[in-house]
């Protein structure tokens, strides 16, 4: 048994622990009843305080490391400006003040723990040494420091984990961040209960561990020449022209490692294949299907040069990477990733079309099988076994894989229902990377738009699985690609306050969730990530909209904040709003053209950024829409009052304005309900290559008065602009009242483009009748 004596100082030594300072600011030392993250099972709390006295002692019981108190003692210290302190050994629970011990008779779930503070003395018991560590987080969270005194409620908590895999993943290859950077923030996922960290370390753009028998991966394929400069979707690509890149040691790999572990955290490589192989082509050619040359990327997207399947060099080379991978990572899982895998190459590669021929393959599909089998038996014989994503699917699963579903829920789904174990880690509920608000203002991110809100509510068991199949879902996953992370501090801003949402939905029970209450505990430790130095972003409480159709058609704009007693104040004249604007009470109607601005206002004072939208009235505002064929994926709203709502979707296509066509073609009626005079029509095409959106071959407008008998008034071929081009056509004035317009899709996107071979989107929003 080890205790510590927290409050006497001496000249401090390197501090490694930049977490947990849960400050009580003046003003503000109520700590809400249930102010934990993630929720516990059960908590309560009743009038006694426990004050911490002058000498605490900390007790460590029977197969307790002390590890596991260091992040504690750290805590303490740095919340009360004190430098580390020399601890001391004391062997009798009675005179420990924090006493923890292990009991996992009594505590019979792996990684729970209770946590009970008594008038005298703050008791932790745990499963194992994980829920003694938890209890612990659970604590710091609890505590009200200033600098004479540190209290404590009389909590009594109950808790342990709804799954076993809680993970955080992080994509290195696209930007490079430092040891000291993944520590920091591997210090917030112990914080909050995250038991897993996925390092993607190798991709396209860079290579980032250190392989002692392939010394140009680290000179080679661990640097680019470039990197591009704003959003991949931009044509022309923009570089920077600087060379770029890194890689960590296997010395540093393995000190992150052992940092994590103490922490309870389990580290899970991934390493590449067969797909995203460029900057390790970039170096050993003679692994590709052409022999190269090849160089490492310089920008963001899917390459068609992967690894050649049929050449058993391939396997030699990644079964050597992982002799050196597995000493480093102790973890049961190596992640082998398998998405995004073009069998372009592999087509017309006479080593993988002997390959498929021996191995009596179907296809390419089952050549990717073979490829991630092969691997797996490798790594098997060496007593680990494999996480891929979900196209490790394609061409039969390999036996004993875990299935980390992404492109959606379904991968997961499948994989449980042949009853094999799945991570559900869909990107548009958990990919952080994404746009957290629709502000303009808002800093470049990959795409698609997943709020605090949308993380929070994420379910990671679908009522398509039965009690018995959702038991092989093991866990959730948040996944930071780190294509628009350049900076710790931009990476910051995409992973928190969000990755505190996916924890509790990691953590905590289903009937226990509740995201008002998430928010109430979340505003509290704001304070706590400000002294945490995390640059978190603060959006979540800002004015968010939906847009309505009235009973008489006409549209409709409702505002909401989720801070509570806050009011919002508009305008609808585009000028700034205050507190002597139009203060909101309900939907506002918009009779004309137009640009609503909004505040939230708390106590006086504006709270965060101007909300803004802009509105264009026109002839088919709320008219009656038919499409032939049905958008797809993500750009199906779910019905076609967004083509004549007024609001014009954004160039970053993720306000669920747009409607896309996945290879087919675009036809729309429009019926205006009688006969009117009309003399201008438009609609807006967006239009990026680099996203597989294309411009229609031919765009006509269509007129009738009857529905069946339509004249052609417009049509249009060329679309310059890379992005939105806004058709806005004049035409003879003439009466009508159906207006019908067809966009012929690209179909298929032709050599030459991104991906090609792959279907072609087209994209549209508001149908324009004037």
């Amino acid at each position: 048994m080890i205790s510590y004596n927290l409050f006497f100082s001496r000249p401090i030594k390197t501090v490694a622990f930049v977490l947990c300072v849960a400050f009580a600011l003046p003003g503000k030392a109520q700590i809400y009843k249930q102010g934990v993250i993630p929720q516990p099972v059960k908590i309560k709390s009743d009038n006694i305080n426990y004050t911490f006295p002058r000498e605490f002692v900390i007790g460590l019981g029977p197969g307790i490391k002390a590890s596991n108190v260091t992040f504690f003692r750290h805590y303490i210290n740095l919340a009360r400006d004190i430098h580390e302190t020399e601890p001391f050994v004391n062997h009798k629970k009675a005179t420990s003040n924090l006493w923890l011990q292990l009991d996992p008779k009594s505590i019979s779930q792996p990684e729970g723990y209770t946590l009970m503070v008594k008038p005298h003395q703050i008791i932790i018991t745990g499963h194992d040494e994980a829920g003694v560590f938890y209890g612990l987080q659970s604590l710091i969270q609890l505590l009200d420091i200033d600098k004479s005194k540190i209290t404590v409620k009389g909590y009594t908590v109950t808790d342990y984990p709804r799954f076993a895999y809680r993970g955080m993943h992080l994509d290195v290859s696209r930007h490079f961040f430092k040891p000291e950077a993944i520590k920091k923030w591997i210090d917030l996922l112990a914080l909050y209960k995250i038991n897993t960290f996925h390092w993607h370390l190798t991709d396209d753009q860079g290579w980032r561990i250190e392989i002692k028998k392939y010394p140009l991966l680290q000179s080679i394929s661990a640097y680019r020449d470039e990197t591009i400069i704003g959003h991949k979707k931009d044509s022309p690509h923009r570089f920077d022209g600087k060379r770029y890149g890194g890689y960590y040691t296997q010395d540093e790999v393995k000190e992150i490692v052992k940092y994590a572990t103490q922490r309870h955290i389990t580290v899970i490589p991934e390493i590449e294949m067969p797909g995203h192989a460029l900057a390790a082509l970039a170096a050993y050619p003679q692994l590709g299907c052409t022999g190269g040359p090849y160089k490492t990327a310089t920008y963001w997207g899917i390459f068609d040069d992967v690894y050649c399947a049929g050449n058993d060099e391939t396997f030699t080379f990644l079964q050597n990477v992982m002799n050196e991978v597995l000493p480093l990572f102790p973890s049961k899982y190596i992640h082998i990733g398998g998405d995004e895998c073009p069998k372009t190459k592999w087509k017309v590669c006479p080593k993988c079309q002997q390959r498929i021929k021996e191995e009596h393959l179907k296809d390419e599909k089952e050549l990717q099988s073979y490829f991630i089998g092969r691997m797996e038996k490798y790594l098997n014989s060496k007593g680990r076994q494999i996480i891929g994503w979900d196209e490790i699917l394609e061409g039969g699963l390999t036996p004993g894989a875990t299935v980390m579903s992404w492109t959606g829920e379904e991968g997961g789904i499948a994989a449980a229902k042949q009853h094999h174990d799945a991570i559900m880690t869909p990107e548009k509920y958990v990919y952080l990377d994404y746009y957290q608000s629709l502000y303009p203002a808002e800093p470049l991110a990959g795409g698609g738009y997943t709020p605090l809100s949308k993380v929070y509510n994420y379910e990671p068991i679908t009522n398509e699985l039965s009690g018995e199949e959702a038991k092989y879902i093991k866990g959730v996953q948040a996944n930071a690609w780190s294509e628009y992370m350049a900076s710790p501090a931009q990476a910051e801003r995409q992973l928190f306050p969000r990755m505190l949402a996916l924890a509790e939905v990691a953590w905590s029970s289903k009937k226990n969730k509740s995201y008002p209450d998430f928010l109430k505990r979340l505003r509290y430790q704001q304070h706590l990530l400000e002294k945490l130095n995390i640059n978190a972003a603060d959006v979540f409480d800002e004015i968010t909209d939906s847009v309505i159709e009235t009973a008489n058609h006409q549209v409709a704009l409702n505002l909401q904040t989720t801070l509570p007693g806050a009011k919002i104040f508009y305008t609808t004249d585009g000028t700034e709003p205050g507190l002597n604007s139009q203060g909101y009470t309900g939907a506002i109607t918009i009779a004309s053209s137009g640009i609503i601005k909004a505040a939230v206002f708390n106590n006086g004072r504006q709270q965060g950024r101007t909300y803004e939208k802009s509105f264009s009235i026109h002839k088919a505002i709320g008219k009656t829409v038919t499409l032939k064929n049905q958008p797809q994926g993500g750009f199906n709203p779910g019905n076609t009052f967004g083509l004549v709502n007024g609001i014009f979707g954004s160039k970053l296509y993720n306000d669920g304005q747009w409607y896309g066509f996945s290879g087919d073609d675009l036809e729309a009626v429009v019926d205006l309900g009688n006969e009117q005079s009309i003399s201008k029509l438009g609609i807006n095409i967006l239009k990026y290559h680099w996203q597989k959106m294309w411009e229609p071959t031919l765009l006509t407008f269509e007129v009738s008065t009857d529905g069946s008998n339509y004249t052609e008034v417009y049509r249009q071929t060329d679309f310059p602009d890379n992005g939105i081009n806004a058709v806005r056509a004049n035409i003879k004035t003439q009466q009508a009242r159906y207006i019908r317009v067809k966009a012929t899709n690209k179909g298929i996107i032709p050599p030459g483009g991104y991906i090609p071979g792959a279907k072609a989107w087209l994209m549209v929003d508001e149908i324009i009748v004037n």
